[in-house]
């Protein structure tokens, strides 16, 4: 097996232990699990199948309808990606939607100098997090915002070092924030956010230069970037490269 193979292989293992640890509940399904949250019905990330084994979409399918059958969305992610490509066309047909994601690694130097971006509190970080669902979800009701921003608290249980971290604008507000988790030496970097008003003035850059200070020590450091989106880029420049590919699949009403 590859470095590669390897890098991949441990990423992947980290993002499915850590939805098993932050999940209420969890499920076997044909070629993996689900992980359901009766608190947030409507995430798709809180109720999903992983799967990554498997040869038959359609069993996917019925595990889906029977696991979710009390949600309004159906949400599968498959963490391997020739079978993601197999599958995509039974999935389209059924009428879901179909997103790829990039696994990258960090492979450059790591930066010089003690990390700079503050420790965020989740009760400092939770109004923040709701200014920004509340941009996103202008329509959305207090309470589903709120509750989306409260997922954030379901986090802490998923590895064994969860963090929260930001960079503040001239002004000390918070200009953008990001979290961090730590297990069995390998770190993710996840769910970096600029508040739009801040949004051009290098903060993103800034958080992520000592988000990789902070995790200069671990085996293996990546993230999980929208193979259909800009931001990929930006963390190629940093030095992250694209190690492997998942697929998820979303139907909704």
């Amino acid at each position: 097996m590859g470095r590669e193979d390897v890098e991949l292989r441990r990423a992947l293992e980290f993002v499915r232990g850590f939805a098993r640890r932050r999940a209420p509940r969890v499920v076997d399904v044909p070629g993996g699990f689900a992980v359901l949250d009766d608190r947030y019905p409507g995430s798709y990330d809180d109720n999903k199948l992983v799967v990554w084994a498997g040869d038959d979409p359609g069993v996917v399918l019925e595990a889906a309808e029977r696991v979710l059958g009390g949600r309004e969305h159906r949400q599968v992610n498959v963490d391997d990606d020739a079978l993601g490509a197999a599958f995509a066309p039974t999935f389209a047909a059924a009428g879901y939607e179909h997103e790829e994601t990039l696994v990258m690694v960090f492979r450059g130097a790591p930066p010089a100098g003690p990390p700079e971006a503050e420790r965020l509190e989740v009760a400092e970080l939770l109004p923040v997090v709701r200014e920004s669902w509340r941009a996103t979800l202008p329509e959305a009701s207090e309470e589903v915002v709120d509750g989306l921003a409260r997922r954030i608290e379901t986090r802490l249980r998923g590895a064994d070092r969860v963090g929260f971290r930001g960079v503040r604008a001239a002004d000390g507000g918070l200009a953008a924030y990001a979290d961090l988790y730590a297990h069995e030496g390998v770190a993710q970097i996840e769910s970096l956010v600029t508040l739009a008003r801040h949004r051009g003035n290098g903060h993103a850059r800034a958080l992520m230069r000592s988000l990789l200070a902070e995790t200069a020590g671990a085996d293996l450091v990546f993230l999980l970037a929208d193979a259909a989106d800009w931001p990929k880029d930006f963390y190629a420049r940093l030095g992250f490269e694209t190690t492997g590919r998942t697929h998820s699949f979303l139907k909704t009403p």
